[in-house]
């Protein structure tokens, strides 16, 4: 299952809730950091399938790597980065020479790069221009490199803890966003069981997409 950029398949919060997995910050002593540019790791939140947290990507450490999970053809049918290496190269810097309203994160599980990353603000993406944004709506991409850890339910319990860690870390968002296409219904499956709600239906440049929602006021019931 990836979840894939709104423009040119993948696939979960905290203490337990009813449908969730148990999933707590190491230190709650330690204040959340701001998601933005200059956040190098977000985490670690201990799940049930490990200790989980994202690093930022560098680009001379994880570019063969991250080249490796785009040409897979399960991923590449949705994130259309296919190719040789200075596909990936240069989408990648294009995130980082920007404004720093994306940033691009390695996942690790139990120290294992495993995942793929994009947090952004939705509400400064094009993304905004097709859904009622809010100020500071932030966005999730995520894709799951190898085989082996998709289509065992991986996806939506680090959506979970992602998102979990991004309404920890920067309290004046309201909600996490993402817009997986509505082909891929693995990706869809896996947001609404990490505790997000289908909201819509949106045509963007690129898919027909669902448009997923989880609300900070309802992270204690979904």
């Amino acid at each position: 299952m990836q979840g894939q950029p709104a423009h040119p398949a993948a696939g979960a919060g905290r203490a337990r809730r009813p449908g969730g997995h148990p999933v707590r910050l190491r230190d709650d002593r330690q204040p959340p950091a701001r998601v933005s540019a200059t956040t190098p790791v977000l985490g670690p939140a201990v799940t049930c399938a490990g200790e989980f947290h994202v690093v930022a990507v560098r680009i001379e450490r994880d570019l063969p790597l991250l080249v490796r999970w785009m040409n897979d053809p399960a991923v590449a049918a949705y994130w259309e980065l296919s190719g040789p290496e200075a596909v990936t190269e240069a989408h990648l810097r294009a995130q980082l020479a920007g404004p720093g309203h994306c940033v691009p994160y390695l996942g690790l599980l139990d120290g294992t790069p495993m995942s793929y990353w994009e947090i952004y603000r939705a509400d400064l993406d094009p993304l905004a221009r097709y859904y009622p944004a809010r100020p500071q709506d932030t966005g999730i991409h995520l894709l799951l490199g190898e085989t082996g850890d998709r289509g065992r339910g991986l996806g939506r319990v680090l959506l979970r803890a992602v998102a979990d860690l991004v309404l920890d870390g920067h309290p004046a968002c309201t909600r996490v966003v993402a817009e997986p296409d509505l082909r891929n219904t693995p990706s869809v499956a896996a947001f609404l069981g990490a505790g997000f709600r289908y909201a819509a239906e949106v045509d963007l440049p690129a898919k027909r997409a669902a448009l997923m929602v989880r609300d900070r006021c309802l992270r204690n019931v979904l």
